[in-house]
């Protein structure tokens, strides 16, 4: 019986054309750890695909690398996906990738620097958009799950902070599949409700947990939401697109409930403190307007009629006191001055004369007689006396 013998060359086409027509191995998405990567001065990378129980030789070639977010290295695991083909001049299979991205938390990494930068650049995160958060709220919305301790955490903040903060939750999902329709949901119902502002968060976790809140949905529904919007999402270290959307962002869900609800207690504070300086403050107009009013009474009181009166009375008194003196002076003087020409009167008086034995001689005209050439024999004469008057004849005239 005759064997049928192949060239090498034939059976290792053989084994490529299986490889070929096997739809299944046209397209594969394998997943694994990456070792012996290298990087080829052509551009083509070189790797190996290994799990628990066994390895797979892959190539990249250069055209594909565009399509790569990131520098694949040792010990990196990621989803490979390309054609399993068989290199015919060696006769070994290896995987020729299409595309390589990280598998799990470092894919979706990816996926969230890529979706930031996106969003960043349409200017969603401008601080042009974010809205003022009113100091103090009265009603808030919480968009997250009912149960947990996000939500416990909030209701024990702000019933301490301010008991009489009204609290409206939206029961949303927060995780898994429908948990963005959910928080979207969440969000355009409580815009609708004429609110202070919307807490939109969840208690912490992994970068799954928190998959939903780096979503573009939840993104746009934060950032066209009129009402202002606090994201807090996980814990202080976690970061979300949420995060950068929102109007602003608390690092944990209890730190919301701080930022959102003022603590009446030092508004309570600050008003006794207001009270005590508008008291102390009108006190003090009230004394500065008294002395005021005391000063305006007293010019008031030196500027009443009665007042002048008074002043011109005693004015008028004083003046009149001043002349009675000025008078007495004057009249002093002037008595002094008479008495001085009566002692020179007197000295000279006829009367004082007349009462030393003299006499006056006058003739019939009354003029004075003073020699005897002005008188003849046969004229009449009149001598006056101390105590009166002799009416004579003259008779002999006698000249010495």
């Amino acid at each position: 019986m005759m064997k049928n013998v192949y060239s090498v060359g034939q059976v290792n086409m053989y084994i490529k054309n299986m490889f070929a027509q096997d739809f299944m191995m046209q397209r594969i998405c394998v997943k694994g750890e990456v070792s012996n990567c290298k990087y080829h001065t052509s551009g083509h990378i070189y790797f190996t695909l290994k799990d628990a129980v066994g390895t797979l030789n892959a190539v990249m070639f250069a055209g594909y690398r565009r399509g790569m977010k990131f520098n694949m290295k040792e010990g990196d695991n990621v989803i490979v996906t390309g054609s399993v083909e068989v290199y015919e001049r060696d006769g070994k299979y290896q995987l020729y990738a299409k595309e390589i991205e990280l598998d799990g938390a470092g894919n979706l990494y990816l996926k969230f620097e890529e979706l930031k930068r996106e969003l960043e650049e349409m200017g969603m995160f401008a601080p042009e958009y974010k809205k003022q958060i009113p100091k103090y709220a009265k009603r808030i919305g919480i968009v997250t799950a009912p149960t947990g301790a996000a939500i416990q955490d909030i209701r024990n903040i702000s019933s301490r902070r301010n008991p009489y903060v009204q609290l409206i939750l939206y029961p949303a999902l927060v995780q898994g599949d429908g948990a963005v329709a959910s928080i979207v949901k969440g969000i355009e119902t409580l815009d609708q409700m004429n609110l202070d502002v919307i807490i939109v968060g969840r208690g912490g976790g992994s970068i799954e947990d928190l998959w939903a809140f780096n979503e573009e949905e939840v993104a746009r529904a934060i950032f066209n939401c009129n009402t202002p919007i606090i994201s807090a999402v996980g814990h202080e270290t976690d970061t979300t697109i949420a995060d950068f959307v929102s109007d602003m962002r608390a690092p944990t869900p209890s730190a919301a409930a701080e930022l959102a609800v003022y603590d009446y207690r030092i508004l309570s504070e600050q008003m006794d403190a207001m009270h005590r300086r508008i008291y102390q403050n009108m006190a003090q107009r009230i004394n500065v307007s008294r002395m005021r009013l005391q000063t305006i009474e007293m010019k008031l009181r030196n500027a009443s009629p009665e007042n002048r009166m008074r002043e011109n009375r005693m004015y008028v008194a004083e003046l009149q006191q001043r002349m009675e003196q000025r008078m007495q002076r004057i009249f002093s003087d002037k008595k002094y001055y008479v008495a001085i020409l009566a002692e020179r009167m007197e000295r000279v008086s006829p009367i004082r004369k007349l009462s030393s034995g003299y006499a006056y001689v006058a003739d019939e005209n009354g003029k004075a007689v003073t020699s005897t050439e002005q008188v003849q024999c046969g004229d009449e004469l009149s001598i006056h006396l101390l105590n009166g008057r002799l009416q004579v004849e003259v008779k002999d005239i006698k000249v010495p």
